[in-house]
């Protein structure tokens, strides 16, 4: 432990020391950097499963092309597949070389749907609401336009064409009538679902007196298909404004069936300005019976027969009833077979891979509050650990693990094939999420500064991931697929972090999915500049962001976090503090008017000792390792409560080779001293000069000479007892074979050497071997001045003494600032002792001085058999010295205070032998005054004069 540092440690030195202590934890917690490189794993491999199931399901014969056995007549069978020996569920998967023709059929509401007169619609023209219960409803078709006549005339030559089935040609039939039907449309135009369905074609007549309901057989594919065909009377009703179609419209889709909300109009047109120069006709086609899978654009094809009947109408009306615009049928383009599959890689991607990214978020912040919680931090910082090296590290320390987690992710997605990572090129990859882990890091390192508590922490940080996911993917997601919505304010959504992971990883995904679909690749660089790509920007946003963030983190933990030890001025860049020379703060301190000093008359020894300060603040040649002057700590009051003085003018002066023994009550404000000298808080006025260096502007370089024993231990639980001096050591300076014997004389003067203790876990010493591995860590390296903060608390009394030596040995050439309960400690280890009160310092001295100018007399103590003989022990005393103070009375014990000057040993002794042959004496003593009575004699005169004042 005698082994001095070269010199204050370096950059590099302080990194290497840092880094090598941040792998080595690591190392330890190698258990929880499985558990989380597992995530992604375990993510991917669930999404391998559901697409292996998928797979399975896909490839059932129902959504297999479908196939029939056809007899050769030799007693084989020939298997034969195609369109016609498919369901609606296998078409898809069908080569379609010539597709089937289908009529263009009109999309009709279904008997017990239709309009009818209600408080909704209280038109009277419309049919009671009695029909529905018949299902005599006539379907109804809304007119309106400028030129009612014409409107209405128009709507007539709705229901011209063939009144019946001739029996040969049925689709030529229903190609030459308006025909139409109310089943629901399919995802698929392969087939017509109205052919395959129980439900009625329906064929729209002026009247249907002259029809029969017809069963008609229809050929598809050679396949006869039953149909039943029935008569509709269509109803034309005229409304005077289009804003009134559109509200009945409205209304009527509003009061439809709940399950599908069909809408009770067939169709409604606006002939606008239309004459017999001009057509121009606005159509409201009904969408309302799309299916639910498919939307609305699957049913497009009935609205062709909207288009027609209107066309239609005007040519007869300007030509007769015999001209037509014949629409003979529809049909969708032809097919190669394909295989039905589904990417589910790409499809649910964006969603769990966006979870998988931002996994790490929580990761690195609850790691950075969990060592400002625990103090770690600062505690690094007070053994000579500046900033600089401290984020550089930290953040590279970050950034490695992110790259290491982010490399098996995509590398672990490669190998089992999963498209959304395999399609895609890995270059834009690799800047997506190298760009974004930087990202996440700076927030992190932002955010930090805002908590102080892991569990919070770490709470806040999962609700964020799963948070913005699920936002991501039920909110964003529908932001960015609407054309109708502003690109701007995309860009602004993707301001936040979360938002912008989630834009990418979408482009990703929709580029793999479409490069699956179509046999061709994923996303290329030279897709970036398609303006439908947003990765473009999104990777603009986030460097931006990153460079924006991590300044800004660096700046609040400069000025607003508390984990790095005392906050500097917001301005603090602005000004060049380091040039500033200690001698100029002894000049300031000399001029300063201080209107409160708080020295006493009746305190010489405090009085001397601010003296002495005032001389060596005058003297730039003073060598003394601390001086005081006239330090205070005032905490601001709340609730309406007065302000807190927690230290009041201390003046002190210590010198090399001494340590000072701190004695007071618990709230004397010794705690909030040693805060002020380590730079835990800021000193409300006043100054302190360790090694010349001013604790308010220059304790970064007070650190890199100063050693700390806390209060309570700081130490990383996973980490030895060797590590964490090897640590400390290296941020000394320390290097090569000396840091090694440094640290083995560390364990071995502490006694955590033997046995192999120096190499167990911190987590895993008692109290006491903790607290012992705090002393050691604060003396290594040989700083220059040490506090210690009871250091003996937990030990017990072999351990103590031990450590007693160790710091008796540690006194050479350095300062000492010791805190401690123990009167025996106190006399044993302190050259001098200052006893603190209320804020104040009460005496300065070295024991046997205190005992002497505060403890002169004697302690008389003596126990008798009955209360009848305290009378005579009292008689005694008082002959003895008639100045004595009785202190003590109990069960016959008696104590007494007996000044010195007034009594002689033998004269006691003679009294006592005397007395003996008078009354029964059960025991007796005299004693010296102890230092625990000095203390206690002090502290209830300097608390009296408190309560008085």
């Amino acid at each position: 432990m005698a082994i001095s540092s070269e010199g204050h440690s370096s950059f590099g030195t302080q990194a290497n020391a840092l880094l090598l202590k941040n792998l080595t934890f690591q190392k330890r917690n190698y258990k929880t950097n499985l558990r989380l490189v597992a995530f992604p794993f375990v993510l991917c491999l669930l999404l391998v499963l559901i697409q292996v199931l998928v797979d399975i399901e896909l490839n059932k014969d129902k959504f297999k092309c479908g196939c029939i056995c056809i007899d050769r007549g030799d007693g084989t069978c020939e298997n034969v597949c195609g369109i016609q020996y498919s369901s609606l569920t296998q078409v898809a998967s069908c080569p379609i070389p010539n597709l089937p023709e289908w009529p263009a059929l009109l999309q009709v509401p279904r008997p017990e749907f239709r309009a009818v007169r209600n408080d909704l619609t209280p038109f009277s023209d419309l049919p009671p609401e009695s029909c529905r219960r018949t299902g005599s409803c006539k379907p109804v078709f809304l007119v309106t336009g400028l030129n009612r006549t014409l409107g209405l005339s128009l709507g007539e030559n709705f229901y011209t064409g063939v009144s019946n089935s001739n029996g040969t040609d049925v689709l030529d039939t229903l190609a030459n009538s308006l025909a139409g039907s109310d089943t629901y449309t399919e995802g698929s135009n392969f087939f017509e679902p109205a052919f395959f369905s129980q439900r009625p074609l329906y064929i729209f007549q002026a009247s249907c007196a002259n029809f029969s309901t017809e069963s008609l057989s229809i050929n598809i594919s050679s396949i006869p298909m039953p149909q039943e065909v029935r008569c509709v009377e269509g109803s034309n009703l005229w409304r005077n404004s289009s804003s009134s179609v559109n509200d009945e419209l409205y209304k009527g889709y509003r009061q439809s069936n709940p399950e599908r909300k069909i809408n009770e109009i067939v169709a409604a047109y606006d002939f606008l300005n239309s004459n017999d120069n001009i057509f121009n006709v606005s159509i409201w086609y009904n969408s309302t019976y799309s299916n639910a899978s498919g939307g609305s654009v699957d049913g497009m094809t009935r609205v062709l027969r909207s288009v027609n009947l209107a066309s239609n109408a005007y040519l007869q009306h300007l030509k007769g009833a015999g001209v037509k615009m014949l629409l003979d049928f529809v049909k969708e383009m032809p097919k190669q077979g394909s295989k039905l599959t589904v990417d589910f890689s790409s499809l649910l991607g964006a969603l769990f891979f966006s979870w998988v990214v931002l996994q790490l978020f929580p990761v690195v912040l609850t790691s950075l509050v969990y060592e400002k919680q625990q103090n770690l931090r600062i505690m690094m910082k007070m053994h000579g650990l500046g900033d600089g090296p401290y984020w550089v590290i930290s953040y590279m320390y970050f950034l490695l693990l992110s790259v290491v987690y982010m490399t098996c992710f995509v590398a672990f997605g490669s190998l089992i094939r999963l498209k959304f990572f395999t399609l895609n090129d890995y270059s834009i990859q690799f800047v997506f999420y190298f760009i974004y882990v930087n990202l996440q890091i700076s927030v992190a390192f932002l955010v930090a500064t805002i908590f102080a508590n892991v569990k919070t922490a770490a709470v806040i940080g999962h609700i964020c991931v799963f948070g913005s996911g699920l936002l991501g993917g039920y909110l964003f997601q529908f932001f960015v697929e609407d054309d109708s919505f502003p690109r701007g304010w995309i860009i602004v959504l993707e301001i936040f972090p979360g938002f912008a992971l989630y834009r990418g990883l979408y482009e990703f995904s929709q580029y793999a999915l479409t490069g699956n679909t179509m046999g061709i690749d994923g996303m290329r660089w030279k897709d970036l500049s398609d303006g439908t790509n947003g990765m473009k920007e999104v990777l603009i946003i986030m460097l931006v962001e990153w460079l924006i963030v991590l300044c800004f983190a660096f700046y609040l933990d400069q000025v607003a976090s508390s984990c790095s030890g005392v906050k500097k001025h917001p301005l603090y860049f602005l000004k060049n503090w380091n040039k500033k020379r200690s001698s100029s703060f002894r000049r300031t301190s000399l001029q300063r008017q201080d209107s409160k000093v708080f020295v006493e008359v009746d305190k010489p020894d405090v009085s001397q000792e601010r003296e002495k300060v005032e001389q060596l603040l005058l003297d730039p040649q003073a060598s003394h390792a601390i001086v005081v002057d006239n330090i205070k700590k005032v905490y601001p009051g709340t609730d309406g409560n007065p302000d807190k003085a927690a230290v009041r003018g201390l003046s002190l002066a210590l010198p090399r080779g001494e340590c000072f023994g701190m004695l007071g009550p618990n709230g004397a404000g010794k705690t909030s001293f040693i805060s002020m000298m380590i730079g835990l808080t800021t000193p409300t006025s006043g100054m302190a000069l360790v090694e010349g260096l001013d604790i308010r502007t220059d304790m970064d370089k007070i650190y890199t000479s100063m050693g700390v024993c806390p209060q309570h231990d700081l130490l990383w639980e996973i980490l030895t007892g060797r590590e964490h001096l090897m640590f400390y050591g290296r941020l000394k300076n320390l290097k090569g074979a000396a840091l090694t014997q440094a640290v083995e004389e560390s364990l071995k003067s502490v006694n955590l050497f033997h046995g192999g203790v120096g190499d167990k876990q911190a987590g895993k010493y008692s109290g006491g071997m903790k607290r012992r591995l705090s002393v050691a860590i604060s003396l290594i390296g040989d700083p220059k001045v040490v506090y210690m903060d009871e250091p003996s608390t937990g030990l017990d009394p072999a351990s103590r003494n031990n450590l007693w030596n160790v710091v008796k040995r540690a006194k050479e050439n350095r300062a000492i600032i010791l805190t401690t309960h123990s009167m025996e400690e106190a006399e044993v280890l302190c050259d001098r002792l200052g006893i603190f009160v209320d804020g104040s310092l009460q005496c300065v001295g070295n024991p046997k001085e205190l005992k002497g100018r505060y403890g002169g007399s004697y302690v008389f103590t003596m126990t008798t058999s009955s209360n009848l003989d305290e009378e005579e022990v009292e008689n005694l005393v008082r002959r003895l010295s008639p100045n004595a103070n009785k202190i003590y009375n109990i069960s016959g014990t008696q104590k007494f205070e007996l000044p010195k000057q007034e009594v002689r040993i033998t004269d006691v002794f003679a009294a006592v032998e005397n007395a003996k042959r008078k009354f029964t004496i059960n025991a007796w003593g005299l004693a010296d005054t102890t230092l625990e009575d000095v203390f206690i004699k002090v502290a209830r005169g300097a608390q009296a004069f408190q309560t008085l004042s």
